[in-house]
């Protein structure tokens, strides 16, 4: 059954029936392409941000440019290519970091100057163009026709498709969706896909499903016939002037992806809205107008045909939203497209039709997947306030580690204030208010960003260097936490993680977790408190993943109770060489290696507080995680740094546990390992007990792929240059050919260089020896710099630091 007639809607039923489902239903409360789909602006891009999503406009281009021949029904496609032009140094930086990746992405992409983009774009004033970007194929659609040729196309291959039919609501027993009501009455179904755009989120509430979106004003004219103007002119964007441009007929569409947005303030999405539009807001529009008539001088004078403002549903962090809800087994969302719904259906509809089927991912789709999304994420107030900033990103600088800067404060740990006061510089990580780095006496926490050494850079060393040489303190409360109790559980974690987890009680083991095809589904550390108990820890934006992983895997006869206990604890990190020797004042517990070693934990007391300490580390130096009651997180906090101020005890920020991180080597879910990564290829086979007794899911594909040998692996590198910075994304060339990109990066403060990972490929295997012969480049904006690759850490590859 799926819930909406959109583009969204008819594309997974589209692709349902493809891969075979039969009684396949879609029910739409007006007509097919109704709500966002009928007034988009019909742009169809193909690279985007990742491998994957690039994946999945790429498919949906190429759908798009066969489904006439298919259907019989025209989309109006176009391969009219698409033109992005820079007018700021900075944009020119992103335009060759950008078109760098295309090339390992697959698309074809070009910088050219000015002059060839007026040559491609007639009507562009360009005398303050730097550059541009050329996608030759890229290209755009009568978006109203979309969903009515993936419909035809369902309906071929057996979809029943029902028009004028609203849905009430979800029925659901024992934790399943089992139908849908509707006016004219409930219908059974195994599965459910809520397809709903601006309406979905309402009809997720009446299930108990959060689906954090809301809609947002999109605005667009379209100008009456222009000279010189034609249909088939390139989609053309100016991010630096936050507007997009094309040919329609013969004249000018202008849109705009301004800065500061507005939402759409009603209680309730009315029902009837399918293909109505809001009142024309010219106020509103008077910036990008004025920012259009200096781009294209031919707008100066003419008339407009049409204004469109068409309300669009947005999510918190511009991604769309897409999987299995957590809260109810046999729902799954496609919705929440923020402005490429057109650009991004036909893959979206069919790597979700892949995910039903097979039970799980078929690629990463972390960046989109529900699961992402906790629950305080979908509170109105929060989601009016974010969506105002979200619209805009789509041409907003894509600075490294940019952060939103609206409906912040939403979650603070107990040290927060403290923090501030030390000069704290927050991010925001699932909510939680984190330090990212601290300012000096007197300066200010304020970022400025850029694609080189950022305004932090020197305070960021000292605290790398205060963790390397001395000790630091890290506020790490945002850390998924959870308790794991039953007499089934080992059974579960044993069948779920690669790790064996069959330890005495007191033992911490780091493990994956992975899926049938031996990919990640998430990595953890899990702490076997009693026999029966355990204590897992996991990612600060994992927190529904791993819950909602675990828990589907436990069979109905097993035994096992896992609880989130996030919000109860606080954990405050000691690490550096004199880590021992700072804790050993607030504590009588005897810290020596032989009475508390590495990879073991204890209850404790820190002053007048009780304690759970875990030595473990994630920056490669001595060190223990505290994981404390949140109401004691305050005081434990009070006496370390108090007791450490001879010592020099530093405050120390996010930034520097990812240049720690990477220094030791060690991998981010999210970054350096996802569903598309085998923990061989990531280099975590020694972290897979492989003799344990009890089989563990992804076993089989992992020992083939033991078997035939490695086409990827995971390598590390430092830059041979001290100059340049690493943030992820940025091209790697063994002898000259391109064989990879960085999954992660930053500045190696102890190795005095940058330092990045990604992943090395090669069709006929990537052995040690392949890897350590070639001659390694990486290209860093644009230009091209020497680098030294690891198989083990940069830094202290035989943990003599950890163990001491």
């Amino acid at each position: 059954m799926v819930i909406g007639g959109g583009v969204i809607g008819t594309s997974v039923a589209y692709h349902l029936t493809k891969m075979g489902w039969k009684d396949v239903v879609l029910l739409e409360q007006g007509k097919l392409g109704g709500g966002t789909s009928w007034h988009a602006a019909g742009l169809v891009g193909r690279l985007r941000t990742s491998n994957s999503m690039t994946r999945i406009n790429k498919y949906t281009a190429e759908l798009y440019s066969q489904l006439e021949q298919e259907t019989g029904h025209s989309v109006g496609w176009r391969q009219v290519g698409s033109l992005i032009v820079a007018k700021s140094e900075d944009r020119m930086i992103q335009l060759r970091r950008t078109m760098a990746m295309a090339e390992l992405f697959g698309v074809e992409a070009h910088l050219i100057s000015p002059e060839a983009a007026f040559e491609k774009w007639p009507l562009l004033r360009v005398d303050d163009v730097l550059g541009a970007a050329w996608l030759p194929h890229d290209g755009k659609v009568i978006p109203g026709e979309v969903p009515v040729a993936l419909a035809k196309g369902a309906r071929n291959r057996g979809a029943a498709i029902f028009e004028n039919v609203q849905v009430l609501g979800i029925e659901t027993k024992d934790g399943r969706a089992t139908g849908v009501k509707t006016a004219q009455g409930s219908i059974k179904a195994d599965y459910v896909v809520l397809c709903g755009g601006m309406w979905t989120r309402e009809i997720g509430l009446g299930c108990g499903v959060s689906i954090p979106l809301y809609p947002v004003e999109h605005h667009y004219v379209v100008t009456e016939p222009l000279a010189e103007a034609f249909d088939d002119l390139p989609v053309g964007r100016d991010p630096d002037l936050c507007i997009y441009f094309r040919g329609e007929a013969g004249g000018v569409m202008l849109g705009a992806f301004q800065e500061s947005s507005k939402p759409w303030m009603v209680d309730r999405v009315p029902d009837k809205f399918s293909f109505q539009l809001l009142e024309p807001d010219w106020e509103k529009f008077s910036v990008p107008l004025a920012n259009g008539r200096h781009r294209i001088p031919a707008l100066e004078k003419c008339k407009f045909a049409k204004f469109v403002n068409g309300p669009e549903s947005f999510t918190p962090d511009n991604n769309f939203i897409l999987g299995e809800a957590p809260e109810l087994r046999g729902l799954f969302v496609a919705a929440g497209f923020n402005s490429v719904g057109i650009a991004s259906a036909g893959g979206a509809g069919k790597y979700l039709a892949e995910w039903m089927t097979a039970g799980e991912q078929t690629l990463d789709l972390w960046s989109v997947d529900i699961r992402r999304f906790a629950p305080w994420a979908n509170n109105r107030t929060f989601l009016r306030e974010r969506v105002t900033e979200v619209l805009g990103l789509h041409y907003q600088m894509a600075w490294p580690n940019r952060e939103l800067e609206s409906a912040r404060g939403v979650r603070k740990s107990p040290l927060h204030t403290r923090l501030a006061e030390q000069g704290a510089s927050f991010g925001s990580k699932s909510g939680w208010e984190r330090p990212n780095w601290f300012a000096g006496s007197g300066a200010s926490p304020k970022v400025d960003y850029s694609f080189g050494r950022q305004n932090w850079f020197e305070r960021h060393g000292h605290e790398h260097r205060a963790c390397r040489e001395n000790v630091a303190v890290f506020d790490q409360t945002g850390f998924s936490k959870y308790l794991f109790k039953g007499p089934d559980a080992l059974n579960v974690l044993q069948r779920l993680c690669g790790a064996d987890l069959d330890v005495p009680p007191g033992k911490a083991v780091y493990t994956g977790l992975f899926n049938s095809r031996g990919t990640f589904e998430s990595d953890l550390t899990v702490v076997r408190l009693r026999d029966d108990e355990f204590y897992l820890i996991t990612g600060t934006s994992q927190t529904i993943r791993d819950l909602d992983w675990v828990r589907r895997n436990i069979q109905p006869a097993e035994h096992a109770l896992l609880t989130d206990v996030t919000e109860a604890y606080s954990v405050i990190s000691v690490m550096g060489p004199n880590s021992r020797v700072l804790l050993a004042r607030v504590t009588d517990a005897d810290l020596a290696n032989e009475k508390f070693p590495f990879g073991t934990t204890q209850t404790i007391g820190i002053g007048m507080a009780t304690v759970r300490a875990v030595r473990l580390t994630y920056v490669g130096e001595l060190g223990w995680e505290l994981h404390i009651p949140t109401s004691q997180a305050a005081t434990v906090y009070e006496s370390l740094m108090e007791a450490g101020r001879d010592l020099g005890v530093a405050n120390a920020g996010h930034y520097a546990i990812n240049s720690l991180r990477l220094e030791k080597a060690y991998r981010a879910w999210g970054a350096d390992i996802s569903p598309d990564d085998t923990a061989l290829e990531a280099g975590l086979g020694f972290a897979v007990g492989w003799g344990k007794s009890a089989a563990f899911l992804g076993k089989d594909e992992l020992l083939k792929q033991k078997q035939t040998g490695l086409k990827r692996r995971l390598v590390t590198f430092v830059l041979q240059d001290s100059g340049p910075v690493l943030w992820g994304s940025e091209p790697i060339y063994r002898n000259g050919v391109a064989v990879g990109y960085t999954t992660s990066g930053s500045y190696g403060h102890t190795l005095g260089a940058a330092v990045g990972m990604g992943y090395v490929k090669n069709a006929d295997g990537v052995s040690p020896e392949f890897v350590t012969t070639g001659t390694y480049e990486i290209n860093v904006s644009g230009k091209r710099y020497p680098a030294t690759p690891f198989l083990r850490s940069p830094y202290d590859p035989d943990r003599k630091k950890i163990l001491a």
